[in-house]
């Protein structure tokens, strides 16, 4: 069986039976005919809260915010770093212009 989608009225709906009116998850998910875990889920979305974060601190949460930020720059600097290296041939540098000039020398040197 597939996954259902839910419209977003049958999500506030269904979230608003847990939160507002006071019924139970497993009351809700008889009324709307959907499972406790698909209610549980539509409740914690309702609230605002996602089941990563539900149990963590303010705190722990900037530490994950934190975490992550670093990560991008890592990915970010790995990326640029082979850039870097894959067109380091190609740059054009004192050195790599005074390459050509003697490669070019030796070439037209062979051919005389």
């Amino acid at each position: 069986m597939g996954r259902r989608s839910f419209t977003k009225e049958f999500k506030r709906e269904a979230a608003n039976l847990v939160v507002n009116e006071g019924c139970s998850v497993s009351e809700a998910s008889r009324a709307m005919d959907v499972g406790t875990t698909a209610i549980k889920q539509l409740e914690q979305q309702y609230r605002g809260v996602t089941p990563k974060t539900a149990a963590l601190t303010p705190e722990q949460q900037r530490i994950q915010q934190l975490e992550k930020r670093i990560k991008e720059l890592e990915t970010d600097k790995m990326i640029l770093k082979k850039a870097t290296v894959d067109s380091s041939c190609q740059r054009n540098t004192l050195f790599n212009n005074l390459l050509w000039c003697i490669k070019l020398q030796c070439f037209s040197r062979s051919g005389i």
